[in-house]
């Protein structure tokens, strides 16, 4: 009795021993938890040892089988956990901790292989309600769709978007343009030809919620709206639920997936790309994409910004080295126009400046690593100089220059431009689709080839992400000159956008998304596939398949697996071959409540 009273001096060896161990556990405790709470190490472990509980409940291999042969138990792919309703497997925040910050290489896209994936259906948030339609959804969009506060708390201000009950809605503004990005193109319009069908395509960097793309359509421009998964939460998220074309990408250390010279016009408002850093390969990047005779704006830092007199001396110092012309500077925003015709390079500017090999194909950008050369216009053969084209909407139909570079292009292109008007109208009256009804905006073809199929569609109030395979012919430059928009991909790894983002999707030849070239050997598996066009398909959401009758009964059996109802039609009756369309609708499902 009393020892607990001793001075420290007297307490026995064995009651140091006991006290240190006990301290020692304490401290540890408390350490492990700031961890796991405060550092993306917690971040790591929980996505670690929630994939390990998927994927330990099943094998994937064995999963795929039971799938492909029907007999899997029970009928239907199991849900996915609550915390997977905005997954994007590409794109996930807790492999970011694990990989290089140099040139936000971490940001970029980061794939699990197959055999690592969840073989699982990603279920949409509590409260979920089928999207509001377009064009009510440009201005306001479900708020239990997108359970996101922080832009609307960071920049309601600004003019981005504001909480109103049951909605987020949208004024239309952004940080360099709070009165609404309106205003703002009005006063672009006196310094470029926004109006009239000169500019088509469009390419908006670190776009916010895309209310500059949004409001670009009025005047009959298409644009490509991108910005990284970010600390913002889901910007791309809240463009494709308003309707808007966007894409989840980050510049880093890789091309954007879009051929050289695709757009008529490259937009920045207050991106923060540093496009002079790494001796200007941002801007490289910039002006490989960039027409001829193409538009480059850039609004805010470093343009006349307070304290940034070097980075703004410097962006302007790479804009003379490749002969742009400067058209203005109007307060915070600079407008250049890139020159037509051949490069000024190689000249003596101060940055070393040359041009890239012939041997390099300036339109390969599929996992393609940047380069520090400049494309000159020789090396893209035809000419995609702006002017050089007919205007919008002639080029839609007009076989484009880089079409003739193919072996027999221009026939090729004509008549995939007629097929894809008859199928259309079969999908419209026989197939009784939903296409053309304010049930469909954002669409997605697959398959794309030349855009044909959303070029029938140019009449209605949708727009198509035309995806080009990465391993089939890179004919989405020639998508992009009559006007239309897409990207590169390769359909044996998820897409970059989040779920629930599309109202429509089709594809002509799926086995042939998952077949080496040349080859019946398979890369990757239909059930994994199909899978991922679940995740990325809105409920209510419509999927039409073509392919040979006995791919289309496989698809069929994988379609139940992921709940979806089906119905199976012969092709047009003008069509040859042995085509079956497969028509399938996605049910809106829910996760069991946690009192049932």
């Amino acid at each position: 009795m009393g020892h607990n009273n001793l001075p420290p001096s007297k307490r026995s060896p064995r009651q140091w021993r006991l006290l240190d161990l006990v301290t020692a556990f304490l401290f540890g405790i408390v350490i492990l938890f700031f961890l796991l709470v405060l550092t993306p190490l917690g971040d790591s472990l929980a996505a670690s040892g929630r994939q390990s509980l998927l994927l330990s409940s099943s094998d994937h291999a064995r999963l795929v089988v039971a799938v492909e042969s029907g007999k899997l138990h029970p009928h239907h792919i199991e849900p996915c956990p609550a915390d997977y309703v905005d997954h994007m497997p590409c794109e996930d925040p807790r492999r970011f901790s694990q990989l290089s910050r140099e040139m936000n290489f971490y940001r970029e896209r980061h794939c699990p292989l197959s055999e690592e994936s969840s073989l699982c259906l990603i279920p949409p948030p509590d409260g979920y309600k089928i999207p509001v339609q377009w064009p009510e959804s440009l201005d306001k969009i479900w708020h239990s769709n997108m359970p996101h506060n922080k832009i609307a708390d960071r920049k309601g201000h600004q003019g981005w978007m504001k909480s109103e009950g049951p909605y987020f809605v949208f004024p239309g503004g952004g940080t360099m343009f709070p009165d609404g990005a309106g205003h703002y193109i009005e006063k672009l319009k006196q310094y470029i030809p926004i109006t009239g069908g000169t500019l088509r395509t469009a390419l908006d960097m670190g776009c916010g919620v895309a209310s500059f793309g949004g409001s670009l359509l009025a005047e009959g421009i298409l644009t490509m709206s991108f910005a990284p998964r970010d600390s913002h939460k889901s910007q791309i998220y809240f463009a494709l639920e308003r309707g808007i074309p966007a894409f989840v990408a980050m510049l880093g250390t890789r091309r954007l997936p879009f051929p050289a010279f695709s757009f008529d016009f490259i937009h920045c408002s207050r991106c923060l790309i540093p496009f002079t850093a790494y001796n200007a390969t941002y801007f490289i990047e910039v002006d490989r994409l960039l027409r001829p005779g193409g538009y480059l704006v850039i609004s805010g830092p470093p343009v006349q910004w307070p304290k940034q007199d070097k980075e703004w001396a410097d962006l302007q110092a790479v804009a003379r080295a490749l002969c742009y012309d400067l058209i203005a500077v109007d307060g915070n925003t600079v407008i250049w126009k890139k020159p037509v015709g051949d490069s000024c390079l190689p000249n003596q500017n101060e940055f070393g400046f040359e041009l890239c090999d012939e041997s390099d194909d300036p339109s390969s950008a599929w996992y393609f690593k940047l380069k520090k050369c400049v494309t000159g216009a020789s090396f893209v053969r035809g000419d995609s100089a702006i002017g050089a084209s007919t205007k919008w909407p002639e080029r839609l139909t007009n076989a484009p220059a880089r079409a003739a570079l193919l072996k027999n292009g221009i026939d090729l292109f004509v008549a995939d431009t007629f097929r894809w008007e008859r199928r259309i109208a079969y999908y419209k009256t026989s197939l009784n689709l939903k296409l053309g009804t304010s049930s469909v905006r954002n669409v997605m073809d697959m398959n794309a080839l030349f855009g044909g199929f959303a070029a029938a569609l140019s009449s209605d109030s949708v727009w198509v992400m035309n995806v080009v395979p990465a391993r089939k012919p890179l004919t989405l430059d020639i998508i992009y000159d009559r006007g239309l928009i897409g990207v590169y991909h390769d359909w044996c790894e998820p897409f970059s956008t989040y779920p629930r983002t599309y109202d429509f999707i089709h594809v002509a030849g799926i086995e042939s998304l998952t077949k080496y070239t040349g080859s019946s050997k398979s890369r990757c598996s239909l059930v994994d596939l199909m899978v991922e066009m679940d995740r990325i398909l809105r409920p209510e959401g419509t999927v039409v398949v073509r392919d040979s009758p006995e791919v289309i009964d496989r698809i069929d059996r994988i379609a139940h697996a992921v709940r979806w109802s089906t119905s199976i039609h012969g092709q047009e009756p003008e069509s040859h071959g042995r085509e079956k369309i497969l028509v399938a609708n996605k049910i809106l499902w829910r996760l069991p409540s946690a009192s049932n």
